[in-house]
C-alpha cells in the first residue's frame, strides 16, 4: 500500500493524483531510465523545478518521525521543535547538495599557448559524509594537471570538488568520481588527485581514534605512465602541504 503524508499541502498536484510521495515519483523516473541512484550519484536530471521544496517537506516529516522514535518530545521540547526542518534543508541544499543540484557552471578555454607543464591546486577543503553512518568526512584535496587542449580557472576545481564530495561517500569512490568530472571538463593529458581526510565514523564512534586520517590518490594519463611526472606531482603536493603545516 502506498504511504501518504497527512498534510496534502506538502504534495504536488501530480502526487495528489497518483497518491504518491514526491520521492516515489522521482524514484520512478530514475528507474524508468534504468539509471543508478546510489548514495553518491547525482540525480538532478530527474528533479523538476519546484520539486526540491516539496521533497524538503517530505524529508522533514520523516526526520520528525525518527526523532519521535528516539523518544524525543518534539512537540514540547523547544530545542527540537524545528530540528526536522533544519536537518532536511541541510541535507538537500548543503551537505548532500551534490546529489540534488546540478553541476556548477564551468567554462573552459582553449589552451592557445600550448601549456604542457604540470601545475597543482590545493589544498582544497573537502567535506563529505560516510555513507555507512552519515557522519562527517573532513579533509583536504590536491589536484595536479598536465594541460591538454582545454584549461579551466583554478577556482573551478574547488567548486567541482565541493559538488562531488557533498554526497554520502566512501573516500575511495569520491576521488574516482572527482577524477571523472575533471577529465570531462578539461580533458587533461595527465591528472593526479590526492585526498587526506579524517573520518568521524572512526573519531566519534567505533574505535574512537581521534588522530587517524586516510590518504588516497588517483593518477591518470601521463601521470600514470610517466614515473618522473608522477613523482613531480607528489613532490609539489608535499611542498604545498609543508607550507600549510598540514
Amino acid at each position: 500500500m502506498t504511504s501518504t503524508l497527512p498534510n496534502d499541502n506538502i504534495r504536488s498536484f501530480d502526487e495528489q493524483i497518483t497518491n504518491k510521495l514526491i520521492s516515489e515519483i522521482i524514484r520512478d523516473r530514475i528507474k524508468s531510465k534504468g539509471t543508478r541512484f546510489s548514495a553518491n550519484d547525482n540525480i538532478a536530471d530527474f528533479i523538476n523545478p519546484g520539486e526540491l521544496e516539496i521533497l524538503e517537506k517530505e524529508v522533514a516529516s520523516r526526520i520528525k518521525d525518527l526523532l519521535k522514535s528516539l523518544v524525543i518530545d518534539v512537540d514540547n521540547d523547544h530545542n527540537t521543535q524545528e530540528t526536522a526542518e533544519r536537518v532536511s534543508k541541510m541535507y538537500i541544499n548543503e551537505v548532500f547538495k551534490g546529489r540534488y543540484h546540478e553541476k556548477p557552471k564551468v567554462t573552459s578555454f582553449p589552451n592557445d599557448k600550448k601549456l604542457d607543464e604540470i601545475y597543482t591546486v590545493g589544498p582544497i577543503t573537502v567535506r563529505s559524509a560516510c555513507s555507512h553512518h552519515l557522519v562527517p568526512i573532513l579533509g583536504e584535496c590536491w589536484i595536479g594537471i598536465k594541460p591538454g587542449k582545454k584549461v579551466i580557472g583554478l577556482s573551478k576545481f574547488a567548486r567541482v570538488a565541493d559538488w562531488v564530495f557533498s554526497r554520502p561517500h566512501i573516500q575511495e569512490e569520491a576521488v574516482m568520481i572527482l577524477a571523472d568530472e575533471i577529465e570531462k571538463l578539461c580533458e587533461p593529458k595527465g591528472l593526479g588527485i590526492i585526498v587526506k581526510a579524517q573520518h568521524y565514523c572512526m573519531k566519534w564512534r567505533g574505535v574512537k581514534e581521534p588522530n587517524t586520517s586516510m590518504i588516497n590518490s588517483v593518477v591518470r594519463g601521463d601521470f600514470r605512465h610517466d614515473i618522473s611526472l608522477k613523482q613531480e606531482f607528489f613532490e609539489l603536493v608535499k611542498q604545498q602541504s609543508s607550507s600549510n603545516n598540514y
